[in-house]
């Protein structure tokens, strides 16, 4: 099978990587890349399988510049809500591609373990549950896959924890211990549990791989992007020296944002969310993780 990947950072990049061992696997980005099967937007888009890993805050933008639908199946392997919304990916997407053409990806999995090819288990979340099985398929022997219905789960699960990601690593870095820890990781996955079933999202998401499995290795680990934003806030740095640092996109960030007035508009209570915004705001982290754990 013949699959064009859509985004060529790291996790982009883990993901061509891990489906070339079964598929003839083409990789683009909106910046050219000196790497293998490198194509042109323009060539790759005439692909009938895409899967798409450009940053969650710049997907509205790329599909109104370069996306024309022409009936092909998409696997959206990003994370997010978008800042400036408030919006799901899902939504985002339904206005150029039909719910029966497209799946999300959710789990825990850090890319560079996937170019490691160690052992992985994701899920692949569709409405057309022929297409989810048809993406699962494409994955290697380390992969192994699952497949969901609840993409609104999926959806939540894999932006919500970046978020208390962020809280998990102010505080690691603010020395607070492993009780602290856990409480903070548990209490957030109630929270985002909270807030997806809002949504109508199903229970079972946030006890399985897309909520409790991704969150606890998110939240968890310097490996992550949203954890180390975290750290550098607990150090008093701030968000542009952070992300300057890190060189690359923390999508808990724009969530976090995004979280905040939809707690405000929709009355949700989300006190990690509220405190990870204050906190990349300008409080002092040492009294956000008092007021949340007090």
């Amino acid at each position: 099978m013949q699959i064009g990947v859509i985004g060529a950072g790291k996790w982009g990049s883990a993901l061509a990587f891990a489906l070339s061992e079964k598929n003839e696997v083409f990789i683009s980005s909106r910046t050219p890349r000196d790497i293998k099967n490198f194509i042109t937007m323009e060539e790759i888009l005439k692909f009938e399988y895409l899967v798409i890993a450009i940053p969650a805050q710049e997907i509205s933008q790329w599909l109104k510049e370069h996306f024309i639908f022409s009936h092909q199946k998409i696997l959206v392997a990003s994370k997010g809500i978008e800042a400036s919304s408030g919006r799901f990916l899902n939504e985002i997407y339904e206005e150029y591609i039909p719910d029966t053409n497209i799946a999300f990806l959710s789990g825990p999995s850090f890319a560079v373990e996937v170019q490691k090819s160690l052992p992985t288990a994701l899920v692949v979340n569709s409405k057309n549950e022929e297409l989810s099985a048809k993406f699962a398929s494409f994955f290697p022997s380390f992969v192994k896959t699952y497949t969901s219905t609840d993409v609104v789960g999926a959806e939540v699960s894999g932006a919500y924890k970046n978020v208390i990601a962020i809280a998990a690593g102010i505080c690691e870095g603010l020395s607070l211990g492993k009780n602290a820890a856990a409480a903070l990781i548990s209490r957030g996955l109630v929270e985002m549990q909270r807030f997806g079933l809002a949504y109508g999202a199903t229970e079972e998401s946030f006890v399985g791989l897309s909520g409790a499995g991704d969150l606890f290795l998110t939240a968890s680990s310097t490996m992550s992007r949203n954890f180390r934003v975290g750290l550098g806030l607990a150090a008093g740095k701030s968000q542009e020296e952070i992300l300057e640092e890190l060189g690359e996109v923390a999508e808990g960030i724009g969530t976090a944002y995004a979280l905040y007035e939809i707690a405000k508009q929709k009355d949700l209570y989300l006190p990690i969310a509220r405190e990870v915004h204050a906190t990349l705001e300008g409080k002092d982290p040492k009294a956000s993780l008092r007021d949340l754990l007090t």
